[in-house]
């Protein structure tokens, strides 16, 4: 847990200092206590992402071995996301969180969508937040470590490319959607 928490504290410094992010191709010495997943939050790339730079199959690493860490999202698009994360789901479970910063990263990933962070979020009448412009707030620290996980978990999921609240939603056209999951207020789909 203390390495966890370490971890979270050292990824949201770089993330507020805009300090390194894997935005080139990165070497990494696996050290004593690191994993895939730490080591996917630190530099805000896929677990996935970096087995396959490395022609990995299994989720071992071994002390003193060199990763390539490939090139992911910047830290500037995490603190857009994490922004968009906090109006949209603030007061919502951290898994509603996690779920849609994982709805942008599907975005970027679907030929439906713009495929850069700023171009899915900033796309017209996509979210709400950016139009009233509640997006602008400084981000919550569940939102940021919920962008966090959502990057390392990058491709997996249900698919979700769509969230609404039926409580306030305005538009049905939502509900048209193949379901994916609900979590807190928050419907998701495909």
């Amino acid at each position: 847990m203390r390495k966890l928490i370490m971890t979270f504290t050292l990824a949201t410094s770089l993330f507020f200092i805009g300090g390194q992010s894997a935005d080139a191709s990165t070497m990494h010495s696996v050290k004593s206590g690191d994993t895939l997943w730490l080591l996917a939050t630190h530099y805000g790339v896929s677990v996935n992402a970096i087995k396959t730079a490395n022609n990995k199959t299994g989720d071992t690493i071994f002390v003193g071995e060199r990763l390539t860490i490939p090139s992911s999202v910047t830290a500037a698009e995490k603190r857009l996301m994490a922004q968009l994360v906090t109006a949209e789901a603030k007061g919502e479970p951290y898994a509603g969180q996690v779920a849609v910063a994982t709805v942008i990263l599907n975005r970027v990933d679907s030929s439906q969508f713009p495929n850069t962070i700023n171009g899915v979020i900033y796309q017209p009448r996509q979210f709400t937040p950016v139009s009233t412009g509640s997006i602008n707030q400084v981000p919550t620290a569940s939102a940021i470590r919920a962008v966090d996980e959502a990057i390392a978990f990058r491709g997996q999921g249900r698919g979700s490319l769509f969230f609404y609240n039926p409580a306030i939603a305005t538009n049905n056209w939502n509900a048209t959607r193949q379901h994916t999951i609900t979590i807190g207020n928050h419907v998701f789909a495909k």
